[in-house]
C-alpha cells in the first residue's frame, strides 16, 4: 500500500471507506479508470476532515453511478447530463460525486460549457484552484499514484489559494463565491496574482452573470460550512452578498442569529444519531430580519425550490409543536424528555436551542443531548436485546420506555456526609489547652 493510500484510508470514516470500496468495485466492473479528485483529495492532503468524496472516471461515469444505485443501494440526488456527473448519497449519509474526466470550453463568461471527454491530466489543469486539482489513482496498476500537474500540494503546504489558469473567473464567475467560501473555511491566503484576477473579474462585474440556480447551490454549500456566519460576513465585506438579496446588507445581515444556530447545530450534530437538515434552519436564521417581500425576492433571485421553501416555512411550526410537548407539566422525569426527543428531527432541536424563549425547553433539549442520550447509548447490548416486541409496535414502545425509565429515572444515592474534622488538642505549658 502506498503512503497516500494509507493516508486516505486513515482519514476516512468506516462508512466512507465502505463507499470507497464500492465505487472501486463498480469502476472495475465497468472497465474504466478511476481517480479520487477535488475536495476529498484537498482535505486528505491538507489534514482537514473529509466532508465528501469526489471521483473522476476516464470513461462513462454515469454508467458507474447507475450501477452504484442498483448494486450498492446509493441514491442519485442530482444528475448533470452535460458534464456527465452524478451526486449520490450512500448508507450512513456519505455523499459522493462520480464525474467524467472532461475538458470544458466556454463561448463567453458564465455560458453553459461545451464538454468533451478528456484525460485526467487535462481535467485537472482545467479546474479552478490548484488545491482542487490533484488526483489519486485508484487503479490496480497505479494504485496510490499522486497526480499534481499544477503543484497544488505545494500550495497546500503554503496555505495559499491559487488559480490553475488566467481565465478561471471569466469562464465560470461562480468561482468568485467559491474562492471566498473556501478561503474562510480553510483560513488560507490568496496568492497575489489570483487576487489580481479576482479584482479584475469584479471590475468587469462578472458576478452578475452567475445564474440563479448556481446561487441556490452556493447557498446550500454555505449552509453546510462549519461557520456559515463567517462566510456570510466575508461575502458582505466583498460586496457579494447582495447577489442573493440586496436587503441582506448592513443591519439586516442577521449574524447573531446565524452564530446561535451554528452553536446549537454543532451540539445536535455531535450527539444526535439522526442527521439534521441544515438548509431550512440556515435560511430561517439568515432571513430573520427580512420582510415577507424581501424573502420573496431572495427566493426569486436564487430560484429556491418549492421543496426547500416548504421545509423552511414549516420548520418553526414543527419546532413549536415539539416545544409544546417539552414544556408540558406532564414531563416530570428524564425518561419523559428522552421519549419525546429520541425520534425528534435534529433541525427542530437546533431551532429550539437557538430560538426558544423558554428556559425549561432549552434546558431539557440540552440535558437530552448531554446527559440522557449518552446514558442510553451506554446501555449494555443485553438490555436492548431484552426489549420485547418489534420496533414500532406498542409492545416495543412500552418496553423501551421501561428501559429508559430504569436507566434515567433512578436517583443516584447522595454521597455520605464527610465527618467533621476535630482539631487535635495540644498542651501549652502554663497556658491551658488550646486547639492547634
Amino acid at each position: 500500500m502506498s503512503d497516500y493510500m494509507f493516508m486516505l484510508e486513515s482519514h476516512l470514516s468506516a462508512d466512507q471507506n465502505r463507499v470507497l470500496e464500492q465505487v472501486q468495485a463498480a469502476a472495475s466492473a465497468a472497465g474504466v479508470t478511476l481517480f479520487l479528485t477535488g475536495g476529498g483529495m484537498r482535505d486528505m492532503l491538507g489534514g482537514f476532515q473529509i466532508r465528501d468524496l469526489d471521483f473522476s472516471v476516464e470513461g462513462p461515469a454515469l454508467k458507474v453511478a447507475k450501477s452504484l444505485e442498483q448494486d450498492a443501494g446509493a441514491k442519485i440526488t442530482s444528475l448533470d447530463e452535460n458534464r456527465r456527473s452524478a451526486e449520490l448519497v450512500f448508507a450512513g449519509g456519505v455523499t459522493a460525486q462520480v464525474a467524467m474526466s472532461r475538458k470544458e470550453r466556454y463561448a463567453k463568461s458564465g455560458a453553459k460549457p461545451q464538454v468533451t471527454p478528456a484525460t485526467i491530466q487535462e481535467d485537472l489543469r482545467g479546474r479552478d484552484f490548484t488545491i482542487n486539482a490533484m488526483a489519486l489513482s485508484l487503479n490496480r496498476a497505479s494504485r496510490g499514484l499522486l497526480l499534481d500537474p499544477t503543484n497544488g500540494l505545494a500550495d497546500l503546504g503554503h496555505r495559499e489559494m491559487r488559480t490553475t489558469h488566467a481565465y478561471v473567473f471569466y469562464d465560470d464567475p461562480a468561482r468568485l463565491l467559491r474562492l471566498v467560501r473556501l478561503r474562510v473555511r480553510l483560513a488560507f491566503t490568496v496568492a497575489e496574482r489570483t487576487k489580481m484576477q479576482y479584482d479584475n473579474a469584479r471590475e468587469a462585474h462578472l458576478e452578475n452573470l452567475i445564474t440563479p440556480r448556481t446561487l441556490f447551490e452556493e447557498l446550500k454549500h454555505i449552509s453546510e460550512e462549519p461557520s456559515p456566519a463567517e462566510v456570510i460576513r466575508a461575502l458582505e465585506e466583498d460586496g457579494l452578498l447582495a447577489l442573493f438579496s440586496p436587503a441582506l446588507a448592513g443591519a439586516k445581515t442577521n449574524l447573531p442569529a446565524l452564530a446561535r444556530w451554528e452553536k446549537a447545530e454543532k451540539m445536535v450534530q455531535g450527539a444526535h444519531p439522526i442527521p439534521a437538515p441544515k438548509f431550512a434552519p440556515f435560511l430561517h436564521a439568515l432571513t430573520g430580519k427580512l420582510t415577507p417581500k424581501e424573502k420573496a425576492g431572495l427566493i426569486k433571485a436564487a430560484e429556491i425550490t418549492k421543496a426547500e421553501i416548504e421545509l423552511w416555512r414549516n420548520l418553526e411550526p414543527r419546532a413549536k409543536k415539539l416545544e409544546q410537548a417539552l414544556k408540558s407539566p406532564r414531563v416530570r422525569k428524564p425518561s419523559h424528555v428522552y421519549q419525546i426527543l429520541v425520534d425528534a428531527p435534529g433541525d427542530e432541536m437546533a431551532f429550539l436551542l437557538s430560538n426558544s424563549a423558554l428556559r425549561v425547553v432549552q434546558d431539557r433539549v440540552r440535558n437530552y443531548l448531554q446527559k440522557y442520550l449518552p446514558a442510553m447509548q451506554e446501555t449494555p447490548q443485553a438490555d436492548w436485546d431484552a426489549v420485547e416486541g418489534q420496533p414500532g409496535t406498542p409492545k416495543y414502545i412500552k418496553s423501551r420506555q421501561a428501559l429508559a425509565a430504569a436507566r434515567l429515572d433512578v436517583r443516584q444515592p447522595k454521597p455520605p456526609e464527610p465527618e467533621p474534622v476535630v482539631a487535635p488538642v495540644v498542651e501549652v505549658a502554663g497556658r491551658g489547652r488550646f486547639g492547634k
